[in-house]
């Protein structure tokens, strides 16, 4: 069921609200830098996110093909959210779970995993997911 949730950085600097079904499915990705920082993200459409607080303390990271854009907090360094812009569903937040504020842990670990390839950029499951 879809609901309105409220997540923020570590330092609490960056805030955020998102319209998401935690009964959908999430993502865990390979390519380097979702594995690097274990970002594991529900998918929001544009109109079902509202940054509250802290767009002066985000920093955009871009790296190779520079269509994803990472945003990471200059105080704390966690990154809450990213935006994809060339995604099967379109441009979409990826809202990182583990930043959701008052999630019960038995509604985490119900959330549906989908692993995707994004090392070789592809949506699809990799050869190896164990460890992610």
């Amino acid at each position: 069921m879809r609901r309105t949730y409220r997540g923020s950085c570590h330092c609490g600097a960056v805030t955020f609200e998102a319209d998401l079904d935690l009964t959908q499915p999430s993502y865990r990705c390979n390519c380097s830098i979702c594995r690097r920082t274990r970002f594991w993200p529900a998918v929001a459409m544009p109109a079902d996110f509202r940054l509250l607080s802290g767009e002066a303390d985000l920093v955009e990271y871009l790296f190779n093909t520079r269509k994803n854009k990472h945003y990471f907090c200059r105080h704390c360094g966690v990154r809450s959210f990213g935006i994809g812009t060339e995604t099967p569903v379109g441009v979409m937040y990826g809202i990182n779970i583990g930043c959701l504020d008052d999630v019960p842990e038995a509604v985490i670990a119900a959330i549906p995993i989908t692993c995707v390839d994004g090392l070789h950029d592809r949506f699809e499951p990799p050869v190896h997911a164990a460890h992610l």
